[in-house]
């Protein structure tokens, strides 16, 4: 036989300095703006190293300044009263360090953005696992007409969904004498979750600038329980320059690199902040300044009940149990903590017709409290849709 192994590399890392990382974005939305800054590490698999007291100012080409205050390690932000961004204004972004080492964006100009014209959905399917497998589910479209001076685009979701996990918890086990019911019962939560694709375009070679059933997302309906009940989608449409559109162009590219080493290598992401006293210094991340339009729409269940598509399981084990189910002698006691010690969580007592405990219920915690994926506080746009009267 032949055996073959690959042994792992370990880089030699020395001489190698810290890198400042600045991940920063100003818009015309009427809120507070975050500057988040922090320096890779020289040990590797650890995470960026927050950078604190630093002194950070956004100031635009009418003179007007806004000093950011740090509300976390290495997080800054802008009062939302001080400094809006206004498309048709360029913006600059300043860092001083504690240690005194300067900072400086090149001014970024806002370019304005046009109205999201809708958002939709159709049945569509998607390759996983390297294309063995083929998921159904819907995929959400935008329309734009991108006139005027806006020829870049990016675009990032947020999406909310009311799920009931089915299982809850009803009644806390204190011993087979004492079963209380719960205080609440975390039956009906909303999750939440945000775009990390990296979504762009742009229209300078295109014979129109109105874009058509731009694909967004992707939600493959029996892979989570996102369409059970409830959905939301909110998309954004960001403007943005030249050179921004090629950064984000370039990180796509390194993000489509596989781990192959005969693939294309990473190249160095040219950002648009700069040591004001070693130009050549690298640093990583884009001040990034753009105008903000945003739309979003609520799916049901009624809306796609005619689209034919697999729903959603639950994957929870129900476990009744009691001390009859075992041979010799067996607490409710020793149940209890046996199942709970084993990833289970207790949700109910069952009683025989005289009231006397006969099993004990568990299942998975996910299955019993929807607080594990999701929070119990409803978003404070959120609209309940009713569905439609039965005739």
């Amino acid at each position: 036989m032949i055996i073959t192994c690959i042994d792992p590399f370990n880089p030699d890392l020395k001489g190698i300095t810290s890198i400042l990382i600045v991940d920063a974005l100003l818009t015309n939305e009427n809120r507070s703006y975050t500057v988040e800054i922090s320096r890779t590490s020289q040990t590797q698999n650890t995470n960026p190293e927050m950078v604190s007291w630093a002194e950070v100012s956004i100031k635009d080409n009418t003179g007007l300044s806004a000093n950011l205050r740090e509300t976390a390690a290495g997080i800054y932000q802008t009062d939302s009263l001080q400094i809006r961004g206004e498309a048709g204004n360029s913006y600059t972004l300043y860092i001083k360090t504690f240690e005194g080492t300067e900072y400086e964006s090149d001014p970024c100009i806002m370019y304005p953005v046009q109205p999201i014209d809708s958002i939709y959905y159709a049945k569509d399917q998607e390759f996983s696992n390297n294309g063995s497998e083929v998921l159904d589910g819907i995929r959400v479209f935008l329309d734009s007409e991108n006139s005027g001076d806006g020829k870049y685009l990016r675009w990032h979701y947020s999406e909310w969904w009311e799920f009931s996990v089915p299982q809850p918890k009803k009644f806390d086990y204190i011993n087979e004498d004492d079963i209380r019911p719960v205080d609440q019962i975390k039956q009906v939560c909303w999750g939440q979750n945000g775009s990390d694709a990296i979504t762009i375009k742009s229209t300078v070679s295109a014979q129109s600038n109105r874009i058509v059933k731009e694909p967004i997302l992707f939600i493959a309906s029996d892979k989570s329980d996102r369409l059970l009940i409830q959905y939301c989608v909110e998309v954004k449409q960001l403007s943005l320059s030249k050179t921004e559109f090629e950064f984000w162009d370039q990180m796509q590219q390194i993000n489509e690199v596989g781990d192959d080493i005969f693939q294309k290598q990473p190249f160095s992401i040219v950002s648009n902040i700069h040591n004001k006293s070693i130009p050549d210094e690298t640093v990583l991340g884009y001040f990034q300044v753009s105008a903000v339009e945003q739309k979003r729409i609520y799916i049901t269940p009624d809306a796609i009940a005619g689209l034919d598509l697999p729903e959603y399981q639950y994957d929870c084990d129900r476990v009744e149990v009691g001390p009859n189910d075992y041979p010799g002698t067996m607490t409710f006691d020793n149940i209890y903590d046996s199942y709970t010690s084993s990833s289970y969580t207790f949700i109910e007592p069952i009683y025989d017709m005289r009231w006397n405990l006969q099993k004990l219920v568990f299942t998975k915690p996910p299955c019993a409290n929807c607080t594990m994926t999701g929070s119990l506080t409803k978003p404070d746009f959120w609209i309940d849709i009713e569905p439609p009267a039965k005739k």
